[in-house]
């Protein structure tokens, strides 16, 4: 770790200076409490650093959230091993996934299933009017995206399969957070208020527009959480009919790595904007995605008190990151697709 300033304090071997520079202009705002903390793979994002944790007391800002808001992982371990996958035909799996999960911007579900109107009817009860930044948010509950999201079935050190994937709130979720972002720059335009960065813009807290963000931003994170459940419980069912006997899952992992909470540092209560990275808390489950086209890591925190009781949110900034969705099948396979 080295302390770059006393409100900057850095986890990163590898960082550009851009992104160094973009973080201390974050770490300045005059509402950060105690400090900023740079996660390992620490890079250049829009207003706030990706791969930062940026508590704020009494304000926040929505651009330190970030447009994907919620976006994170979610795991499974089921009860099957390597050998129970032999030599059936993992082409055949990986059809049976893309079938059952929309992938790719714009791509959505022609109708709801069952489990995924249950999870929209929970959504509608909370106090967010959805339809006015996305009509077809509904039908975007269960589907991928783009971007570096992805389904991966692999297996850990031990031979156990598991079932990883990485999405968050889709199109309606960058809606709202591009929405706040504007209001926050027209507020702080309206008070004369000078920042180092527009996307540094900030909502005061008790004020109308702060709460209105509040509020879409927990119902985005909802959205995020109930979509990784609605597409893990479709591939447990792709893996299970493909192998032909039920999934017993072993354990369920699901976390956020773009999202804010309000939690307690260094005697205050504080927004806690995590961009780009995981709580670990001690005793905390949590998922980093590796490389891309490479394993997933099931990690446990150990509640570091300088890092914000926080963890990265991938592997690191030694490979770029491949744009476009992709579905993985990490075993070791012949010639002909099989295990």
């Amino acid at each position: 770790m080295e302390q770059i300033s006393k409100r900057l304090m850095n986890w990163a071997s590898i960082i550009e200076p851009a992104t160094l520079e973009q973080a201390r202009r974050a770490s300045r705002m005059p509402f950060i409490h105690p400090h900023l903390a740079l996660m390992p793979d620490a890079h250049l994002g829009k207003g706030a650093t990706v791969g930062s944790v940026i508590p704020t007391y009494r304000a926040i800002i929505p651009a330190a959230v970030g447009v994907d808001i919620g976006c994170g992982m979610i795991a499974v371990r089921s009860q099957f091993v390597r050998a129970d996958l032999s030599g059936r035909s993992l082409a055949a799996l990986r059809e049976r996934i893309e079938r059952a999960i929309p992938l790719s911007a714009g791509k959505y579900n022609a109708e709801l299933t069952e489990t995924a109107a249950a999870r929209v009817a929970e959504l509608e009860t909370m106090d967010v009017d959805a339809d006015r930044y996305a009509g077809k948010w509904r039908l975007q509950l269960g589907s991928l995206g783009s971007g570096n999201h992805f389904i991966e079935v692999t297996v850990d050190e031990l031979d156990r399969v598991w079932l990883f994937l990485h999405s968050g709130s889709r199109g309606v979720g960058n809606k709202i957070a591009s929405h706040h972002i504007k209001v926050a720059q027209r507020e702080c335009e309206r008070w004369w208020i000078t920042l180092p960065d527009p996307d540094l813009a900030y909502l005061v807290e008790g004020t109308d527009e702060f709460w209105d963000y509040i509020h879409g931003l927990r119902w985005a994170q909802k959205f995020a959480l109930l979509n990784r459940e609605e597409m893990m419980d479709r591939v447990v069912g792709c893996l299970a009919g493909w192998i032909g006997a039920p999934v017993v899952e072993q354990e369920r992992i699901n976390c956020h790595h773009n999202y804010t909470e309000r939690e307690r540092h260094f005697g205050r209560d504080v927004w806690l904007s995590r961009k780009g990275a995981i709580n670990a808390e001690e005793g905390v489950p949590g998922l980093i995605p590796g490389s891309m086209g490479t394993a997933s890591y099931v990690v446990t925190g150990k509640g570091n008190r300088l890092a914000l009781n926080s963890s990265p949110h991938g592997a690191g900034r030694g490979f770029v990151i491949i744009p476009s969705p992709i579905l993985t099948l990490l075993l070791d396979k012949t010639d002909d697709g099989q295990p």
